[in-house]
């Protein structure tokens, strides 16, 4: 209480306090360095990411792009090799113009040595450049030789790629968060009863926000995924801890006349529930935290920072806005379009069999379309963008004109016998989908010695430690083909050289396939248990935890089938996040009423009766925080173009109503059928399931109600007020 008094006198201050905050928090926001290379969140003892370290140590050597140039005369494809070798962090190029230096007479360079870097009307070069492949050096280089090259131009990599994602990133990230407040606040405006209160909420999620992004500068940079999501999940997740206080403040002021008690009050009763209703939403985010794949950790810190902000600001900005404004937002009440529930949840109640049916009947397909939906994942992150992208042409162009898809690097050995290595070169380019090999011994054969070959092309492919060599691929990263190839490529490779290194966007593709495919069962299954463990020492129940928990996972199984019946790929680290995210923010919404269940039951009411009055008291609540996660994700998920973050905002929009539509009608079924068992398992409930309704001594609840997403005392208080 000495808390909220506190926050209550000095509410002047807090305002001043958090607007001061606001000007370092731009800053931070601003000078946060944003990683667009999925890629670079492998473990680092692997050895594609130790290879691709070592390939910049050795030859200084990063990031490698193809530039296809079409229609221009060989003159002026020399004089373009010169402009881009000029460009800053371009390291070198090979091309047919450069392995055909004058020292080495042409005609001993092998024929498919030219044609694998000229076609009918094309010319390809291979650029590479002395940073890494995300750098924002790379960055900035790739987008110059765009700009020197031309039209005529096309340049294929990773690199590429990276400045695409960068770029449609950036041009879209305002307007998400435009679209999610400016529908936020409609869903608002339509499902409460005020018309100002809305944009005092947006105004203290708001703020929370951005002290949520610029305290991202601590953490170096984050990923672009994050940086997309983190300010609408922080406004979804968060929302209906500010209705809460918000109704707790209306019902605080029928009974005092002093709207500061009243709001010390309700700031009381806000700690006590939203602190204990946010645990489960941080465990989901603090789960994601153990994958391996650290683009999890990244997004499950900044989110369990932005809901732990989020709390802070409901119980310390919100109020004190409130009582600055009590007198505007008094004069701005109107009727709530959520109408009584009494007789929607008679009814609901009276058929409950019908849902259990549905409940058994929905629950096996929907688990099987949920495990071949998570089977059916993409990992190409070429997929995430729309098809006028340059990098897409580019690839298409690389694919057309040259049958490459993908190119792989291999570090071998310097000081392995030339023999060795052409032996190896002959095996690799044995294995299906392999076109070519380019390293020393493939461009000059055996029939001249090293020393003839002009130094320019030496110290592009040997090192004092390594070899390099290049292999061209038919097959795209991500595919079947493409992992049998490096698996195969691989075996070869160690025939040769045990410590040798195969590396590039296939490789690196490949490990990450394997790596995501153990966080997900790892990251399930360490949400599910601490929301188990979260949830009973709430509710002091074993019983309760698995009924809520199967009825989000029933939801979830719903939500992520769905894809599959429709012929639509998710992105791997979908299935991932969505898992966790609906789990922990939506089984809130089971909490709630499970909770006023319970108290019903409690104070003696039969089973029917309580389940009764816990969904009609409920139903507002669970509409209201649905809504809120259904309308800050639902307009991101339309006008993205970035198919990753569309898809992840559209399962999240789905999987809020989905989990919605599941508490409202299949838990109070569920606790039909399982009241006794509940019962019998639930501390201080065990009389009850003996004895039937005799009645303990516990003084009965007060129906007056407030708001809330769950919250774990004993009275739940519902969103609307005028449901009671």
């Amino acid at each position: 209480m000495r808390f909220a008094k506190a926050v209550v006198k000095f509410r002047i201050p807090i305002i001043i306090f958090i607007v001061i905050l606001m000007i370092p928090s731009m800053f931070g926001m601003m000078n946060t360095r944003i990683n667009y290379d999925m890629l670079s969140y492998l473990p680092e003892d692997m050895d594609t990411v130790v290879g691709q370290d070592e390939l910049l140590d050795e030859f200084e050597k990063g990031a490698f792009a193809f530039v296809i140039v079409e229609d221009m005369p060989n003159k002026e494809v020399a004089k373009l090799c010169d402009k881009i070798e000029a460009v800053d962090h371009v390291d070198s190029i090979i091309s047919y113009a450069s392995l055909a230096d004058a020292s080495v007479p042409k005609d001993i360079i092998p024929d498919k040595i030219y044609k694998e870097f000229n076609s009918d009307n094309a010319t390809l070069m291979a650029v590479f450049f002395d940073s890494a492949t995300s750098a924002d050096e790379t960055l900035a280089a790739v987008e110059e030789v765009r700009s020197v090259a031309g039209k005529q131009c096309f340049v294929a990599g990773m690199s590429a790629m990276v400045v695409d994602l960068k770029q449609i990133s950036e041009s879209e990230e305002i307007v998400y968060v435009i679209l999610a407040v400016l529908i936020c606040c409609i869903a608002m405006l339509l499902l409460l009863d005020n018309w100002i209160i809305p944009f005092v909420f947006i105004g203290s999620i708001g703020m929370m926000i951005l002290l949520n992004l610029g305290s991202n500068y601590f953490l170096g940079e984050i990923s672009f995924i994050t940086k997309a999501l983190a300010a609408v999940l922080q406004l979804a997740v968060t929302m209906d801890y500010s209705i809460f206080l918000w109704h707790s403040y209306n019902e605080q002021r029928e009974k005092y006349s002093d709207n500061k008690e009243a709001m010390a009050m309700a700031i009381k009763a806000t700690l006590t529930s939203v602190v204990g209703g946010s645990t489960t939403t941080i465990a989901g985010f603090i789960a994601l935290c153990f994958m391996t794949f650290t683009l999890g950790l990244d997004l499950g810190i900044v989110m369990t920072k932005g809901v732990v902000l989020g709390v802070i600001g409901c119980v310390t900005v919100l109020p004190s806005l409130i009582l600055v404004l009590d007198k505007p937002l008094q004069k701005a009440k109107h009727r709530s379009l959520i109408p009584n529930m009494n007789k929607i949840a008679k009814g609901l109640v009276k058929v409950f069999p019908v849902f259990l049916v549905i409940f058994a009947a929905l629950l096996v397909p929907s688990y099987m379309n949920y495990q071949k939906a998570s089977n059916e994942v993409y990992y190409d992150m070429a997929k995430s963008l729309p098809e006028d992208m340059d990098y897409i042409i580019s690839n298409s162009k690389l694919s057309e004109e040259f049958d490459t898809a993908s190119t792989h690097m291999v570090l071998v050995d310097s000081s392995l016998p030339s023999k060795s290595i052409r032996s190896m070169i002959s095996d690799m380019e044995d294995v299906d989908g392999v076109k070519y090999v380019l390293g020393l011994e493939s461009i000059v054969g055996s029939r001249i010695p090293e020393e003839v070959i002009p130094d320019g092309i030496k110290e592009v492919l040997k090192g004092d430690k390594w070899e390099l060599l290049l292999i061209n691929s038919e097959y795209s990263p991500a595919s079947d083909e493409a992992n049998n190839q490096v698996n195969s490529l691989n075996a070869v490779l160690k025939r040769y050289d045990e410590n040798g290194m195969l590396i590039g966007e296939a490789p690196c593709t490949k490990d990450m396939i394997e790596t995501t495919d153990q966080d997900f069962k790892v990251v399930n299954t360490i949400s599910i248990i601490a929301i188990f463990l979260i949830i009973a020492l709430s509710t002091r129940s074993i019983s309760l935890p698995v009924i809520l928990i199967a009825v989000i996972e029933f939801a979830i199984f719903i939500n992520l089938g769905l894809p599959h019946l429709l012929g639509q790929q998710m992105s791997f680290i979908t299935p991932i996040c969505i898992s966790t995210i609906q789990l922990g923010a939506t089984v809130d919404y089971a909490i709630l009423m499970t909770t006023r269940y319970k108290t019903e039951r409690m104070a003696g009411n039969d089973k029917r009766t309580a389940i009764t009055t816990a969904l009609s008291t409920s139903i507002p609540s669970i509409i209201v925080a649905g809504m809120s996660l259904f309308s800050a994700t639902f307009g991101v998920a339309l006008y993205s173009n970035m198919e990753m973050i569309s898809s992840m905002c559209m399962l999240m929009a789905r999987g809020a109503i989905i989990s919605m539509i599941c508490v409202i009608f299949i838990l109070p079924s569920m606790l039909m059928l399982c009241d006794k068992i509940v019962c019998a398992t639930t501390f201080g409930m065990r009389k009850i399931g003996k004895n039937g309704n005799d009645k303990p001594p516990i003084v009965p609840p007060n129906r007056s109600g407030v708001t809330g997403t769950p919250k774990f005392e004993k009275e739940p208080i519902a969103m609307n007020s005028e449901v009671q």
